[in-house]
């Protein structure tokens, strides 16, 4: 692993925060490489608030969504809430039905089916809503490059309005209204909402007009915290406010289907990373492995105990998906070795059974073991589907870009991106990805870094400092869990690998004899040879509470490890 030392923000930056916000230097640092520098800046971050948010009709074409949902609803309109399958788009979905059903009883809702007829909108999808009389169509987290859907649903007397997040491309669809704030001619002061957060702006515009306030929606914001989450978007500016406020309803009082989900977890407050890790996935694996109509369907119910069983059969199919992808994973490795593909520049791989719901995972998956950008393959339909996961630094979906002639359709972000193609075009896409990323990639970027945020000795971590660390919380891009690194550090004598197969290495570090603190490093039991003898030797780590036994104590959650030379 690559360590890198962030840069040091100006002394006199820090030393005047410290001044006025009373807190230790390091704390300063920490603040001022996050772009906050001053006293109300620091209170904004410290203290988000719900007035902070930006005014919604400050975003391209929201008057016109807006009006054409109240035309809607004031002639008894059918309205069909349109959403992706994944985590963003079903909470989008659950959201804006939950919101207009509160309006008006002419809403239904629409996810397409992963496999018959893949992401984003669908001509069969746009027929349901012919066939049934629904002259609106909300799109959410999806179409923005569905010109020619669009175009389909117009012809068939279909208005649509589009909300979405993802990157447009050099055209787009002829639409009632799009909301974007990535679109060039978007003006709104904040780029990096995830879908289910374009929808809530939609919603408070709505409810602007019917002279509801901010604090009447907040009920809708654990939906959009969980997107937030899954969809790895910054938690800054805006994000970071509805997250903050989110988290607070998931754990005071979150709806009745997040709640049926969590039931079950041991823990008296959770955190962003376990809405990633726990709720996410859960409501992820109903797409993956059913259809995303389950996973709207437990968001939107009312009654505990219809939502307790919703809540049972999406947690089967998330044990169902963990089983696949851990196969799938094995299987993909193996390829790897078979076509002694270890030294690529790229992972390419392709197995026409493996299920197309888990082959996201499978990528990330892989590039834990080959750290470089990966694709994974399935068969879908007469066409070739696959999953794309990029490093740090690496724009994936650029070098899809410059794959084009290969390619039938491509879509998504920086780091994550899905694709199809036809089956005899896989060969040369694979010769000719390799070839654009070792052509452009810089080499260091394929070593695993580590992001320090600061170096600090052990006598620098007190409660106090702990207490402040913890109000930087939620933690995401943009804002990530410090990391500090220490060094002239040794191990009491006590350190040892614990763990199935001795994976996990527990030590007692100390520095200059002093200051003994507990760290536990998850997947660095090889590396107890470093601290073996009282070896002196350097960490990367975070601080984290360890509770045993009815005590509760600062650790350090060690990242990486390395002799000190």
């Amino acid at each position: 692993m690559r360590w890198t030392l962030k840069p040091k923000p100006e002394a006199h930056s820090i030393e005047s925060l410290s001044k006025d916000l009373n807190v230790e230097p390091v704390v300063a640092k920490l603040l001022a490489q996050r772009g906050i520098y001053t006293y109300d800046e620091a209170k904004h971050f410290f203290r988000p608030s719900l007035t902070d948010l930006h005014d919604p009709y400050t975003m391209k074409d929201m008057d016109l969504a807006v009006e054409r949902i109240e035309l809607a609803i004031a002639n008894n309109e059918n309205i069909l809430v349109y959403g992706d399958y994944d985590v963003d788009g079903t909470t989008s979905v659950a959201l804006m039905s939950s919101y207009l059903k509160t309006r008006t009883p002419q809403v239904a809702t629409y996810i397409p089916d992963r496999y018959e007829e893949g992401y984003g909108i669908s001509f069969k999808g746009i027929d349901f809503a012919s066939d049934n009389d629904f002259s609106l169509i909300v799109a959410l987290d999806c179409g923005i490059k569905a010109i020619d859907k669009v175009k389909y649903a117009k012809e068939k007397g279909i208005d649509f309005i589009i909300c979405d997040h993802h990157k447009p491309g050099p055209e787009l669809p002829n639409a009632l209204a799009i909301l974007n704030p990535k679109r060039e001619d978007c003006n709104y002061p904040f780029k990096e909402l995830c879908g289910c957060g374009v929808g809530f702006k939609l919603v408070q515009a709505l409810a602007k007009n019917e002279g509801l306030e901010i604090e009447d929606l907040t009920g809708y914001l654990d939906l959009v915290a969980t997107a937030i989450g899954a969809d790895i978007v910054p938690i800054t500016g805006e994000n970071r406010i509805l997250a903050f406020y989110g988290l607070k309803v998931i754990n005071t009082n979150p709806r009745i289907g997040i709640k049926a989900l969590i039931s079950e977890v041991n823990k008296e407050e959770l955190t962003i990373t376990d809405v990633v890790f726990i709720v996410a996935p859960r409501i992820n694996a109903a797409g993956r492995m059913k259809h995303g109509n389950h996973a709207v369907t437990l968001l939107t119910e009312t009654d505990f105990n219809k939502a307790a069983e919703y809540a049972i059969e999406i947690n089967q199919f998330n044990t169902d998906r963990r089983n696949e992808d851990k196969r799938i994973t094995e299987e993909a490795l193996q390829q790897i070795e078979t076509q002694k593909e270890q030294e690529r520049f790229t992972t390419v791989v392709y197995r026409e059974d493996w299920h197309k719901g888990v082959i996201g995972i499978v990528a990330s998956r892989l590039t834990e073991t080959y750290y470089r950008p990966t694709l994974v393959f399935t068969k879908s339909g007469d066409k070739l589907a696959a999953s794309a996961r990029s490093v740090k630094g690496f724009d994936v979906y650029n070098a899809l870009e410059a794959c084009s002639e290969h390619i039938e359709q491509f879509g998504g972000h920086k780091y994550a991106a899905g694709l199809t193609l036809k089956e005899e075009q896989y060969e040369a896409f694979k010769a000719k990805f390799e070839e654009v990323v070792a052509n452009t990639i810089d080499e260091k970027l394929l070593t695993r870094e580590i992001s320090v945020d600061s170096k600090i000795d052990l006598d620098e971590i007190t409660p106090r400092f702990y207490r402040i660390l913890k109000q930087f919380a939620p933690f995401g891009p943009g804002n990530m869990t410090p990391i500090f690194m220490s060094d002239n550090l040794k191990d009491t004598g006590y350190g040892k690998c614990v763990g199935e197969d001795d994976k996990h290495l527990r030590l007692t570090a100390t520095q200059q004899g002093i200051d003994k603190i507990v760290g536990i490093g998850f997947n660095l039991g090889n590396k107890y040879g470093i601290i073996q003898n009282r070896n002196p030797f350097k960490a990367v780590y975070s601080i984290d509470e360890n509770h045993w036994n009815g005590n509760t104590s600062l650790q350090l959650k060690i990242r990486d490890i390395k002799a000190q030379l």
